[in-house]
């Protein structure tokens, strides 16, 4: 009777949660918050649940979405407020929308990019800039990666619509403090995926470079990329129906 697209983060140490570890907990909350969800049919009813390319493990987020389909209409403020309060801190509900009963395409329809906050500790702004020019200035980056179907050689280079070391990059307070370059990265979705550690190969295919600890990579948004580079929320294009404050 009613679809409800929800908007969700992975924070701190929950950014190690695993998606099969993610839909369980979700599944949990929805029992608790006493949502009357609906199944599919057959022999092996599922909830009616369907994830928007969601980040690999190990990687926070500010911008995960999901839609779930209900027996009955609920509110979605409400909902996305009982979720919240289901769910661990660290897996914050952020938004809730109706999605449209006419259609209006799905959720991974509205997504073509992500905007992503890539820390590097130990790694000088400048060193690290430069790499980057490195990285823009070739005509494709050959990176490899191990997937389903075996080790792939594929085009990080393509791919990356903007990126670019952020003047937020610096030494923090205090004298013995290490530096930090942090990188502003957006990727077009494409097929294989390219992924932000994809990049990372890349730098180190262009340029040498070997940040000396695990980089810290925070999804900040993903949607569709506008001609001026900003990226839409899916959300977006259902608020006019549905609109919610998120907190």
């Amino acid at each position: 009777m009613q679809r409800i697209r929800l908007r969700y983060a992975k924070r701190g140490p929950l950014r190690f949660t695993s998606h099969r570890d993610f839909a369980r907990a979700f599944e949990r909350a929805l029992r608790r918050a006493g949502a009357p969800i609906a199944f599919s049919q057959g022999f092996t009813p599922h909830p009616k649940i369907s994830y928007a390319s969601a980040a690999p493990t190990g990687v926070g987020s500010e911008a995960e979405y999901l839609e779930i389909g209900l027996q009955a209409p609920v509110d979605p403020a409400q909902l996305r407020a009982a979720l919240d309060a289901a769910l661990s801190p660290g897996l914050d509900v952020l938004d809730a929308v109706v999605a449209p009963e006419g259609g209006g395409g799905s959720l991974a329809d509205r997504i073509d990019a992500s905007r992503w906050l890539i820390e590097l500790p130990m790694i000088e702004p400048e060193i690290a800039r430069q790499a980057v020019e490195a990285f823009l200035a070739a005509d494709e980056v050959l990176v490899e990666r191990m997937t389903k179907q075996g080790k792939r050689t594929f085009d990080a280079r393509n791919p990356v619509a903007f990126f670019a070391v952020t003047k937020e990059s610096g030494a923090p307070s205090g004298a013995n403090a290490a530096p930090c370059a942090i990188i502003d990265l957006v990727v077009r979705q494409v097929t294989p995926a390219v992924r932000p550690d994809d990049v990372l190969s890349g730098l180190r295919v262009v340029a040498g470079l070997e940040p000396p600890v695990p980089p810290r990579v925070t999804r900040l948004a993903q949607g569709s990329l506008t001609p001026r580079g900003e990226i839409v929320d899916p959300l977006d294009a259902d608020r006019e129906d549905a609109p919610i404050g998120g907190r």
